[in-house]
């Protein structure tokens, strides 16, 4: 039997800003560890499971095209090459992602267990999960739709819920699924945790590829139909599977949940219930509750002093920041934007998120530094008509051959050797060398060498947008 990984990485994770951003959504981040949420995702599934004599292929991972370098690049990071990374267009949630995956996955012969996994979930048991997958690959095996449900820890409102029905015969610990429930209210949630028979909806599923689409062609011959469409009209750019903009556009939006799972009839469908120290982390007050903690209840990250605070999350990116009798507070420091607010109102994270995008405030869309395929920029200095910028070119890679039609600029390598293009000449410059290029100029930055290239960039000019960028060449395939 072979195992197939799947990764669906969309979603923005608004209540986590200003950690996340709209660029630089949740499952990118480190929170609990040194490896980001997505790392973890992708070596969550591994060579272990071949025990039980299954192959596990090399993941799918499905996204968002606008974060797709610094996805492939931190999978590269710890060693993992997908087997596709497969770009969707525009949003239309996780049955259509699953749709694309399980098509993907059928081009590659055979027919896999899918093991379909949120790159934004936090499990801190990795062996009681990987025993579950097992579990749970043999009745998908068998043609069963499997999900797996969290064993409740407390009468959680936030999350959806699954009734357990009959257990069924053998050792996988599989019960039938009697009904999906929506969020509850508090009493609900306190009678759902009291009967035993209600598990946490944690949006894990494996199955088929071909049962997959069996049962969304049935219940939904729509998404399928627009999803097959999209396939069709694949194109792969460099690492990365892009499918057809129009017809994935025309895709009705709904989760797997909405679209098959709770539509299954009593017997199709098996949760696998589990304790693995699962979260989604779907607020701050979330990982509060997951992460270690000080004397005083505190999880304190980065450069931060307190005193006198109790039962308080405070993270430092940039500066010290200091807290002065608090109690259960959240303070989130980055370099543009700081959030201050009281644990019990975490969900109205997703108001300030809503009030900078109806403001045009960049803080939503994007960090200060900003990740691109040949490295990053910092936008460190600003005013009228200048801007400065910290950049780091990777070794071996070229930022685009371009011209801007508004704004000059003066490069200072401070590490590393450049080679400069401008013009028609091409020259090196290198450590406290500088040089100028011209308003109207074409030109490119490549670093050379085998350290990155470190430079200050000082921009001059009337309009300094990103958007005043004429590409003529890209080695990345950007317009």
């Amino acid at each position: 039997m072979n195992l197939q990984p799947v990764i669906l990485c969309g979603g923005a994770g608004t209540r986590l800003w200003p950690l996340s951003r709209e660029q630089y959504p949740k499952q990118l981040l480190a929170l609990t560890g040194k490896e980001t949420m997505l790392q973890a995702t992708a070596r969550r599934v591994d060579a272990s499971l071949t025990a039980s004599g299954t192959q596990v292929l090399a993941p799918i991972v499905v996204g968002n095209e606008d974060y797709r370098f610094i996805t492939a690049e931190q999978l590269r990071q710890v060693g993992v090459t997908p087997a596709a990374v497969v770009l969707e267009p525009v949003g239309r949630n996780t049955a259509p992602a699953l749709t694309l995956a399980a098509l993907a996955a059928l081009e590659g012969g055979g027919d896999p267990v899918l093991v379909v996994m949120p790159a934004d979930h936090i499990i801190g048991d990795v062996n009681a999960f990987r025993a579950a997958v097992a579990s749970a690959a043999a009745y998908a095996a068998a043609g069963k739709l499997v999900t797996f449900g969290i064993r409740p820890t407390c009468a959680e409102t936030g999350y959806g819920y699954i009734c357990a029905g009959a257990a069924l015969t053998g050792a996988g610990g599989g019960r039938l699924i009697h009904a999906f429930v929506e969020k509850p209210d508090a009493p609900t949630a306190e009678r759902y945790l009291a009967s035993g028979e209600y598990l946490w909806n944690a949006g894990i599923f494996v199955m088929r590829a071909s049962v997959w689409l069996d049962w969304l062609g049935a219940l939904r011959a729509d998404i399928v139909a627009a999803c097959r469409a999209a396939f069709a009209a694949r194109s792969q750019d460099r690492d990365f599977l892009r499918v057809g903009r129009e017809a994935f556009a025309a895709c009705p939006a709904d989760s797997i949940d909405y679209a098959v799972m709770e539509k299954l009839p009593v017997g199709d469908g098996v949760v696998i219930p589990f304790a693995a120290g699962w979260s989604d982390v779907g607020a701050w007050d979330a990982l509060w509750q997951i992460d270690g903690k000080d004397g005083d209840g505190n999880v304190l990250r980065g450069d931060v002093m307190a005193v006198n605070t109790r039962d308080t999350l405070a993270i430092s990116q940039s500066r010290l920041v200091a807290c002065v009798g608090l109690v259960d507070v959240v303070v989130v420091e980055t370099p543009d934007a700081v959030l201050v607010a009281h644990k019990s109102r975490m969900q109205q994270v997703k108001d300030v998120v809503a009030r900078l995008k109806r403001e045009g405030r960049t803080e939503a869309d994007a960090h200060r530094k900003i990740y691109r395929p040949w490295g990053y920029y910092d936008s460190i200095d600003a005013g009228n008509r200048f801007q400065v910028k910290r950049i780091v070119v990777n070794p071996g890679a070229a930022l685009s051959l371009q011209m801007h039609h508004h704004r000059a600029e003066h490069w200072i390598v401070v590490r590393g050797t450049a080679r400069v293009t401008r013009g028609e000449e091409t020259f090196l410059v290198s450590e406290n060398e500088s040089t100028y290029i011209p308003l109207g100029t074409r030109h490119r930055l490549e670093n050379p060498g085998k350290v990155p290239l470190e430079m200050i960039e000082v921009q001059s000019g009337a309009y300094l947008g990103e958007d005043d960028i004429v590409r003529y060449e890209d080695t990345y395939g950007r317009s």
